[in-house]
């Protein structure tokens, strides 16, 4: 996916760092996405799930705040309320460059920076946290063997991640300032709640704090095993696909995959979200299709041949249920379970193909019900008398023009 650098003005002057991340069509809609404190737009979770959002259609623009990553500015002049401010910046460029964000998504002090500043954003909709304190002075548990030497001296250099910083007495003044149980409280956006149950830097109890004090509607998903800083690519893609089916009930997501075909027609084309990514238009139905991950597609929604045994595997299952309530034979639910191999003819019983090899389809039909013997070899003999079926045993011709 694309990623663009870009740099704009903070809010204490100094030029911010930045990644757009977009999807290779016009996005879906914008996102704009907080790092964990001491972090950076680069971390892997900002990484991670930028660009699975944008795989989602979904353009998200992640920063550094004011003095970290390659961001101008020094660190120590900053507090949680500048970071707050970053972020309105960020709004206010997104909005100016490309579209205002409807979206927004903070990881760890960055979540409670997202829930603070989202009353600033008029635009979203949506606000997403991932690992989040519910007081943003949980950070100073991180600080806890300096914070004497803060208090005393006005200041003091801490080692955080393997790197020297200078914190101020203004810092921790401003952490303990934060009205964040109100703020948190007068939302007034769709929330979603990720927190992975035994993340170690900051306790799953905080994640209850925020779903407790935050108003309807709401939502809460683990994040099941995942680190704190979500530095597994699986975890951070998961986050990202729930994230992504979940805001599509709050933000209006204008798909511009979409095509609309004529009736009776089927029009399929390449979304160039992923190499073999495909929108398909069906009836006024919007489908996708996709390889997997193991031959170069995203995995991100069933592959041809999966298409292919679905449609024989539904219309199988309507011709039984036409036959059943046709005859008044007393079937509850037919299931049907499809798979598709390539084998050697020879292996095959009954084909006479010269063919090397010969497509097989193993269909099993699971019929319940009340039947006897009679009735369920009828509805056997019928499956084979479905539409799709008769299609793939008969003979096919395929004309194929350039438009």
């Amino acid at each position: 996916m694309p990623s663009l650098s870009i740099r704009f003005p903070g809010a204490l002057g100094a030029e911010l760092a930045a990644r757009l991340d977009t999807p290779l069509l016009p996005p879906r809609a914008y996102a704009l996405f907080a790092h964990c404190f001491t972090c950076s737009k680069d971390s892997r979770a900002a990484s991670f799930i930028s660009a699975a959002l944008a795989e989602h259609g979904i353009a998200v623009l992640r920063f550094d705040f004011t003095g970290l990553g390659a961001s101008d500015g020094d660190f120590s002049n900053t507090h949680f309320s500048s970071n707050i401010a970053d972020l309105v910046a960020a709004a206010d460029w997104l909005r100016a460059h490309h579209g205002a964000p409807a979206i927004l998504i903070g990881h760890s002090l960055g979540g409670a920076a997202v829930l603070a500043a989202a009353a600033k954003i008029p635009e979203v909709r949506a606000v997403a946290t991932l690992g989040a304190p519910y007081e943003p002075a949980h950070v100073k548990g991180l600080l806890k063997s300096s914070i004497a030497e803060i208090e005393t001296q006005g200041e003091a250099e801490v080692e955080l991640v393997g790197r020297r910083f200078r914190i101020k007495r203004e810092f921790l003044d401003d952490l303990d300032a934060q009205p964040q149980r109100e703020a948190i409280a007068k939302l007034r956006r769709a929330l979603l709640v990720m927190h992975s149950p035994v993340d170690d830097t900051v306790p799953i109890d905080n994640a209850t704090g925020i779903f407790v004090a935050a108003k309807h509607p709401k939502s809460f998903v683990s994040l099941d095993t995942a680190d704190h800083l979500l530095t597994r690519r699986e975890d951070a893609r998961y986050a990202a696909a729930v994230l992504a089916a979940w805001a599509a009930r709050f933000v209006p997501l204008a798909d511009p995959h979409r095509i609309a075909g004529e009736e009776g027609e089927v029009i399929v084309a390449e979304t160039r979200e992923g190499r073999f990514t495909q929108t398909i238009s069906a009836s006024g139905h919007a489908l996708r299709a996709d390889e997997p991950q193991s031959v170069g597609g995203l995995g991100s929604a069933p592959g041809p041949y999966d298409l292919l045994l679905a449609a024989l595997g539904a219309c199988t299952a309507m011709t039984i249920r036409m036959y059943a309530d046709l005859k008044k034979i007393p079937l509850v639910r037919s299931s049907v379970r499809l798979k598709h191999e390539k084998i050697h003819a020879a292996d095959s019983e009954g084909s006479d193909t010269k063919a090397a090899k010969i497509d097989r389809i193993e269909r099993e039909i699971t019929l319940e019900g009340e039947l006897d013997d009679a009735q369920r070899a009828k509805l056997l003999e019928i499956a084979d008398k479905c539409p799709v079926h008769r299609t793939l045993h008969g003979e096919v011709k395929v004309v194929t023009r350039i438009v």
